[in-house]
């Protein structure tokens, strides 16, 4: 017989008195609330009714709670649907929890209609038995907008430049096969000048710039298609849309910059206590500011680290560990033991946004000559690149998690021969000697060389 384990209950298995739930939908929620009975003592009392998705409407239900003595009112996330709820009812003083579906799906075999859905919601809130998403601060979630804004028109420019690709291809010129990229200064100059009606390949491969230019004799070769008017004009329509997309995200960038200058919580500390939004910049500075911090990590520019802090937040008490941070960003599988067999779990949706910033980190660490550059290729070596992008990133988003939870820590590398010089070389020889002998056959000898 085993040990028994005493483990002490968390806080939010308490019981409430008073709960309400919110079954939402696009234009109405369904309110149940869960009172003690007011006649029978020890007994339980659902009330049930719906309630149109308005601002009027919504901040009446917000009054009518408070006069209820509502504890805690709990809301299912779904879609984008429940934001006018959740920021109505906590902007008028109520405790409001966002959980997630899967959480709160009501019981198999049973009947599933939104009233019983919100009474279901609101048994489960009175036990405690859900766990709250996070939902950031007002400044957080302004400056989510605009990152996650400027990713998508990133992401809009790169498929322009598919598209310009896909017509070159189109009109048999290969420049995408010898230039590396067509965002390339050369690549625009060459792909310009042929929409003015430029044709003559020799003339084209001239516009290369530095390196390219070594590059002259494949240009021509590559140059040399049945590119004509009517490709100029869809090329110069691809052009012009980049162009835009450009101006776009610049802008969006400014934005970003002067949204988490503003941000107490991100501002540094200069040597000599001073804080504000300029402090933290200079060598004797006590703490960095929240994004320069991020950006000493290997693969973090200043604008990813921005884009990072948009996602988590600056505020790391909404994470006990690094680990639930990990959870949360969906870059760890869950834990599936049964008996003595544990099987590999499946990771969580997470926050898509977050991976994204953090996959691209991690590629631009595996190119530094750092312990994340040594983790990557050595985990890339044995179990392919993309597990150890994925392990790179999870690496990188606990170091994010200690640089935010203390503002006075600073980023140090192990080096890449971190590994190496903790590698015991003579357990390895002798693993190396077992594995000969066993292809040989027969026992070998190693002699030491002469000195």
């Amino acid at each position: 017989m085993s040990k028994p384990q005493v483990i002490d209950d968390e806080e939010h298995e308490r019981v409430h008195e008073r709960v309400a739930a919110i079954d939402v939908a696009k234009d109405s929620g369904v309110v149940c609330t869960r009172l003690p009975h007011p006649s029978r003592p020890g007994a339980r009392q659902s009330t049930v009714w719906t309630v149109r998705a308005r601002m009027g409407a919504v901040g009446k239900l917000a009054r009518q709670l408070k006069n209820s003595g509502i504890e805690l009112v709990t809301l299912e996330s779904t879609s984008d649907y429940w934001r006018i709820w959740f920021f109505v009812l906590e902007g008028c003083g109520l405790a409001v929890q966002l959980v997630n579906a899967a959480q709160a799906k009501n019981l198999p075999g049973r009947p599933k209609t939104d009233k019983l859905d919100a009474m279901w919601l609101a048994r489960l809130t009175e036990m405690g038995l859900l766990r709250p998403s996070f939902v950031p601060p007002a400044a957080i979630r302004d400056l989510r907008d605009y990152t996650r804004a400027r990713t998508r028109l990133v992401q809009e420019r790169t498929r322009c430049y598919q598209r310009l690709e896909k017509l070159l291809e189109g009109a048999l010129v290969k420049l995408s096969s010898v230039a590396s990229k067509l965002t390339t200064e050369s690549a625009k100059d060459m792909i310009k000048a042929m929409i003015a009606g430029q044709r003559d390949p020799k003339v084209l491969a001239g516009l290369a710039r530095t390196r390219m230019k070594a590059k002259h004799d494949d240009l021509v070769e590559a140059l040399d298609g049945m590119f004509d008017d009517h490709h100029g004009e869809l090329a110069r329509m691809l052009l012009d849309q980049i162009a835009f997309l450009d101006e776009r995200a610049t802008q969006l960038t400014t934005r970003i910059t002067a949204a988490v200058a503003a941000m107490p919580a991100a501002w540094g500390v200069d040597g000599d206590g001073t804080t504000g939004p300029d402090a933290g910049t200079g060598p004797d500075a006590a703490v960095l500011p929240a994004a320069a911090r991020l950006a000493e990590i290997p693969g973090i520019s200043e604008n990813l680290a921005r884009a990072i802090i948009a996602e988590t937040g600056l505020d790391m008490s909404r994470f006990p560990t690094a680990a639930h941070l990990v959870s949360w960003a969906g870059l760890c599988p869950s834990a599936r033991q049964s008996g003595p067999r544990t099987r590999a779990g499946k990771k969580g949706q997470g926050n898509g946004y977050l991976r994204g910033s953090l996959g691209q980190a991690a590629t631009g660490a595996a190119r530094t000559d750092t312990f994340l550059g040594e983790r990557y290729w050595r985990i890339a070596r044995r179990r392919g690149k993309a597990k150890a992008q994925v392990a790179v990133a999870r690496s990188i988003l606990v170091i994010i998690w200690h640089l935010l939870a203390d503002p006075a820590a600073r980023f140090t590398d192990l080096g890449s021969g971190y590994y190496q010089a903790r590698t015991d070389k003579d357990r390895k020889i002798k693993n190396h000697i077992r594995q000969i002998e066993a292809l040989l056959g027969h026992p070998i000898t190693i002699t030491p060389k002469a000195a």
